[in-house]
């Protein structure tokens, strides 16, 4: 990752946590969310500004990385280790990611997502590989 890009993205967490999600918990008019993953190899606790899409009461995010041919790390440390930690705002919870599978659902909710948000439609359109969309299920 681009040290600058490395850089605004630790401060715009740090923002978003020290404020209990009163600052830096939007981007352009939309919510952004935390989302806190183990590192596949590390074992560290990673933490990303994500944008959101919800639907019929669930919290979904988009593993897009701008279109680029790979997927972001995120999504590769969740997807070894599917429990992660999430704060929306003030809102702090433990969440199981299930990633949608490709099919029928994924492309019910992909049309919405990119209805709602047309940039992650050219994200698409930039690579070849099918960009993962995963559910936060929020955990007791």
């Amino acid at each position: 990752m681009n040290p600058l890009l490395k850089l605004f993205v630790k401060g715009h967490v740090w923002l978003y946590q020290s404020s209990g999600g009163r600052r830096g918990g939007t981007m352009n008019g939309r919510k952004i969310l935390l989302l806190t993953t183990v590192g596949n190899k590390s074992g560290q606790s990673r933490t990303v500004p994500v944008v959101p899409f919800f639907e019929g009461g669930e919290t979904y995010v988009i593993a897009s990385m701008g279109g680029a041919p790979q997927h972001p790390a995120w999504y590769k440390n969740l997807s070894a280790k599917p429990d992660v930690g999430v704060q929306l705002g003030a809102d702090v919870y433990k969440a199981r990611a299930i990633p949608v599978a490709e099919g029928a659902e994924r492309d019910r909710l992909w049309k919405k997502i990119v209805e709602e948000m047309p940039n992650f439609g050219g994200y698409q359109q930039k690579t070849s590989r099918v960009i993962p969309v995963v559910r936060l299920a929020r955990q007791p």
